[in-house]
């Protein structure tokens, strides 16, 4: 499990549509990661990881009838769901909208397999 800081990436592929006005979806694109909206510390990613292994564990893999299928990954799809699967910010004057403690990010609960992000630009 693990959260990676995309908003610079966001910002850039705003930055490059030339949208001045509008809206932005980034999407995780994978049933097992999710994009959220949080503060950038540390801290809150560490209580983040604790309390999805809490309410979600990975173990005894016997929990989760997903896992019949020959898969172990039957957690991640529920950590996903809690954590939401795309976010959507306002652009103003060729800017993301977010407070001022607001960043992107990209939450991964897998890890088996290759995944895409999907960045969204509507507006004028």
């Amino acid at each position: 499990m693990d959260f990676e800081h995309i908003t610079p990436q966001v910002q850039d592929a705003v930055k490059e549509s030339g949208v001045q006005e509008g809206l932005c979806l980034v999407n995780a694109m994978h049933i097992t990661a999710s994009v959220f909206i949080n503060d950038n510390e540390s801290g809150l990613h560490e209580d983040y990881k604790q309390w999805l292994e809490e309410l979600e564990p990975h173990a005894p893999i016997s929990r989760y009838k997903h896992n019949r299928t020959g898969e172990d990954n039957g957690d991640a799809h529920h950590k996903r769901q809690i954590m939401g699967r795309e976010v959507v910010i306002g652009i103003t004057n060729g800017r993301l909208d977010l407070g001022p403690w607001e960043a992107i990010f990209y939450g991964e609960f897998d890890g088996r397999r290759s995944k895409r992000l999907l960045i969204k630009i509507i507006g004028e």
